[in-house]
């Protein structure tokens, strides 16, 4: 098993590990699937890896002992709407959808989902428009580029 990258994240499953790989990488259009390594020739999945908008992960199915909390989440930068929209929509099916664009994946995984917009809005020139930014924000569960604009821009 080869890894490319200095670091990796490394994901702790009950015993999902092959439905997650197969999960996130049917989501993100320039996965792939890597190396598996199963128990016996056709038995479950031990470990695997996948990558994902050239960012590799590992996985392991190494019992229940261990759950994902959010103290820990994977962040997507999206270019606009539809990408917030896709991405909200495709991680969030089977798990639960939060504020602030932050959601948990039908394994427990958080995930936040920020347009590229919110950056500009919420570190700009005008810190007033920033701190009504950061309010529109607050009230959010997807969050909305349009909304966020608005507010920054006090309209």
């Amino acid at each position: 098993m080869k890894i490319q990258q200095k670091i990796t994240p490394f994901l702790w499953f009950d015993n999902q590990a092959e439905e997650a790989i197969n999960f996130y990488t049917s989501i993100f259009k320039d996965a792939t699937v890597g190396d598996i390594s199963r128990h016996g020739e056709n038995g479950p999945v031990m470990t695997g890896t996948f990558t994902l908008a050239g960012q590799q992960f590992m996985a392991l199915n190494g019992g229940p002992m261990f759950k994902f909390t959010e103290a820990i989440s994977l962040f997507v930068d999206c270019k606009d709407q539809a990408e917030v929209d896709y991405f909200w929509e495709k991680l969030s099916e089977g798990g639960q959808k939060s504020r602030c664009g932050w959601l948990k994946d039908k394994f427990g995984l958080s995930w936040q989902i920020v347009p590229d917009t919110l950056g500009k809005v919420l570190y700009g020139a005008d810190k007033a428009g920033s701190a009504r930014a950061m309010q529109a924000m607050m009230k959010m569960d997807k969050l909305i580029v349009k909304d966020l604009q608005n507010a920054y821009e006090g309209r």
